[in-house]
């Protein structure tokens, strides 16, 4: 049998389930997937983004932390 999208692993990294949402999000956009493979990868698109939210909401954690519970602006340096 076929594995659906929505069925698979998550990715390792964040980088990995934000490559793989960017893809399903032009498959999505292009309008050229079936009607049971728009439903799969709406589903695994979202379960990319929750994970995504949750590994930068555990980052944001880890940084209140290091900076004494007070989340500080970060400029990127």
């Amino acid at each position: 049998p076929t594995r659906r999208s929505s069925d698979l692993p998550l990715p390792a990294t964040y980088e990995a389930a934000l490559q793989e949402l960017e893809t399903l999000v032009q498959q999505l956009e292009s309008g050229q997937l079936p009607l049971d493979q728009l439903l799969g990868h709406y589903q695994r698109g979202s379960a990319l983004l929750a994970f995504c939210r949750d590994r930068l909401q555990a980052v944001e954690q880890q940084i209140q932390v290091l900076d004494g519970s007070t989340l500080k602006p970060w400029n990127g340096a």
